[in-house]
C-alpha cells in the first residue's frame, strides 16, 4: 500500500470516528437498499361497508381488494414500503399482516386432535416477511412517539425561558434533519409521514441523541418480545371453544420463538381467525381501533369516524356542495366531512345545546391538534355549528346538496313512539332544504318500520337508491341512501 493511500485511509477513519461523536448510526440505517417484499394486508371495516373500503383501497393505494367471507373484512396486497399509506385509509378501524391463509382447512374430528394440529401449524408458518413488516410498522410508530416526546420537552424549555424564544445554533439544524431524514423517511416516503418530522434546536438536540443512544442499547442489548394471542371464531361444527384454540396455538408460538405471554402489556398480538373452514393467522398492526379520531368529547351515541366516512362516500360529494346533518350530536359526521372533503362547505345543527356544545369542543381540539402537528396557526376547517330545530331549518329551500345523518334510534335518544311523528316530519323538511333532480341523503336508522313508513308517503319527493346493512353495537340497522326527485317542492296548504 503506497503512502498517499495509509494517509487517506487514516483521515477517512479520523472523520468517521468524528461524525460518531456527534450522530451515532444504528446498523439498519447503513443498508444500501431496504429488503422489496409483498405482504398481505387485512383490515377490519364497519359491517356492510366492505365494497366502501374495498373502493377506498383501489382509489388510494391502486391495490385489488378481496371481500372476505366473513363479514366486516377485507384483504389486498402492497409492497411493503407502502405500508404507511396503509394507517392513512379512513374507512378501516384495525389493521393486520397475514402470516397464511387456509382456505380449506380440515378439521379432524375429536376436539383433542384439532388443537394438536394448532400446536403443530405455529411452526410450520411463514413468519419472517410478516414479523419484518410487523417490525417495520412498530419502528414508524416508535419513532411518532419520540418526536412527541421531543416536542413535549420543546414545550417545557419554552415554559421554564417564560417567553419561549430560542436561538438557533449554526449548522444543527442541517445536521438534525439528515439524520431524520436517514432513519425516519427510509421506508415511509409521502408527505404524511414528513409532517411528522420536527426541525429540532438546542436542548431537542440532545433530547434526540438520548432517544438515538436507547435505540442503539436496544439493538445491542435484545429484549424479550411479549406477545398474546386472540382468537376469533365464527360459524357452526366446531367442536372447540375460542380460548382453547388461542391456549395452545399460544402454547406453540411461544415455544417456537421463546417470547414471554402477556395478556395485558404485549408488544406483539397474533391472530387466530376462523370463519367455519377458513383458518387466517394474522399479526396485528394497530394497538387501537383507527375510527378513534377527530373525536375527544364523546356523547351517548357518538357515531364512529370509519361509519361516518362510509355514509360520506356513499353520497358521493362534489367540489362546492353544500353538506348538512341536521343532527350532529357530537359532529363527526361533519367533522370527518371537513377534513376528507375540505372543497365542500359543511354545516353541523342539533337542538340540544350539550350536543352542539361538544360539537364545538370537538372542533376546537380538532384544530388545535393541527396547530400542534404543522407548528403554524390553523387556517380553519370548512364547518359551522348551529344550534336549530330538525323540523325548521333556517336554510333556503332547494340550498342543500347533501344530507347525512344518524337519526334517533329511539333507545339512547327519544322513543320508538316520538319516532313516529319525527320521521315524516324530518323527511318533509329534509325534502325542502335538499337542491331537486341532483339532491341527495345517506340516513342512518335502526328504526327501520318507521322509517319505510314515513318514507312510503313521500315517492314523489325522494327515491330510495340503495340500502346498506349495518351492525352498530350489536343493533341490526341500515343506511338508506335517497335521491331527491326533480318535482319541485310545494308548502302544503
Amino acid at each position: 500500500m503506497s503512502a498517499i493511500q495509509e494517509a487517506t485511509n487514516q483521515l477517512l477513519d479520523i472523520n468517521l470516528q468524528t461524525n460518531q461523536r456527534f450522530v451515532p448510526v444504528p446498523e439498519s440505517s447503513l443498508r444500501s437498499e431496504p429488503k422489496q417484499f409483498q405482504v398481505t394486508i387485512g383490515a377490519t371495516v364497519p359491517t356492510g361497508f366492505e365494497l366502501t373500503a374495498a373502493d377506498e383501497v383501489r382509489e388510494k393505494l391502486g391495490s385489488p381488494c378481496k371481500i372476505s367471507k366473513d363479514r366486516g373484512k377485507i384483504y389486498f396486497d402492497i409492497p411493503v414500503e407502502s405500508l404507511a399509506q396503509v394507517h392513512c385509509l379512513r374507512s378501516v378501524d384495525n389493521l393486520f399482516v397475514v402470516v397464511q391463509e387456509l382456505k380449506d382447512y380440515h378439521f379432524k374430528d375429536t376436539k383433542e386432535e384439532i388443537l394438536k394440529d394448532f400446536e403443530d401449524l405455529a411452526g410450520k408458518l411463514p413468519w419472517a416477511d410478516p414479523l419484518e413488516a410487523w417490525e417495520i410498522n412498530r419502528s414508524f410508530k416508535k419513532k411518532k412517539t419520540k418526536r412527541k416526546k421531543i416536542n413535549q420537552n420543546s414545550v417545557k424549555g419554552k415554559i421554564a425561558n417564560g417567553q419561549g424564544d430560542k436561538v438557533d445554533e449554526p449548522g444543527v439544524n442541517e445536521l438534525t434533519c439528515k439524520c431524520l431524514d436517514s432513519h425516519i423517511l427510509d421506508y415511509y416516503e409521502n408527505l404524511a409521514i414528513k409532517e411528522e418530522v420536527s426541525t429540532l434546536v438546542g436542548d431537542d438536540v440532545a433530547a434526540c441523541q438520548d432517544e438515538m443512544e436507547d435505540a442503539l442499547r436496544e439493538d445491542t442489548e435484545p429484549r424479550v418480545l411479549k406477545f398474546r394471542v386472540t382468537c376469533s371464531r365464527a360459524g357452526e361444527g366446531h367442536c372447540f371453544t375460542s380460548n382453547e384454540a388461542a391456549r395452545d396455538f399460544g402454547g406453540a408460538v411461544q415455544e417456537h420463538f421463546q417470547w414471554k405471554a402477556d395478556m395485558t402489556n404485549f408488544d406483539v398480538e397474533v391472530l387466530l381467525n376462523i370463519h367455519d373452514s377458513e383458518v387466517i393467522v394474522g399479526i396485528a398492526l394497530t394497538e387501537e381501533s383507527l375510527h378513534r379520531r377527530n373525536i375527544t368529547h364523546f356523547g351517548p351515541t357518538t357515531l364512529r369516524s370509519t361509519l361516518a366516512y362510509g355514509m360520506l362516500r356513499l353520497c358521493a360529494p362534489q367540489p362546492t356542495d353544500i353538506i348538512v346533518d341536521p343532527m350532529c350530536g357530537t359532529g363527526a359526521i361533519p367533522i370527518e366531512g371537513a377534513t376528507e372533503w375540505s372543497f365542500c362547505y359543511h354545516i353541523a345543527g342539533d337542538n340540544n345545546p350539550m350536543a352542539m356544545k361538544r360539537t364545538a369542543s370537538n372542533i376546537s381540539s380538532l384544530l388545535n391538534k393541527s396547530q400542534d402537528k404543522e407548528g403554524k396557526a390553523p387556517c380553519g376547517l370548512a364547518i359551522d355549528a348551529v344550534q336549530w330545530d330538525i323540523c325548521c331549518l333556517p336554510l333556503r329551500t332547494g340550498s342543500v346538496d347533501v344530507i347525512v345523518t344518524d337519526m334517533p334510534f329511539g333507545k339512547r335518544m327519544g322513543s320508538k313512539k316520538t319516532n313516529w311523528n319525527l320521521y315524516p316530519a324530518c323527511l318533509w323538511e329534509m325534502s325542502r332544504v335538499c337542491r331537486p333532480g341532483t339532491g341527495r341523503a345517506a340516513l342512518l336508522t335502526q328504526d327501520k318500520k318507521c322509517f319505510t313508513k314515513a318514507l312510503s308517503g313521500m315517492g314523489h319527493l325522494w327515491r330510495k337508491v340503495h340500502t346498506v346493512w349495518v351492525n352498530i353495537g350489536g343493533l341490526h340497522a341500515a343506511v338508506y341512501l335517497l335521491k331527491r326527485t326533480s318535482q319541485a317542492f310545494a308548502h302544503p296548504s
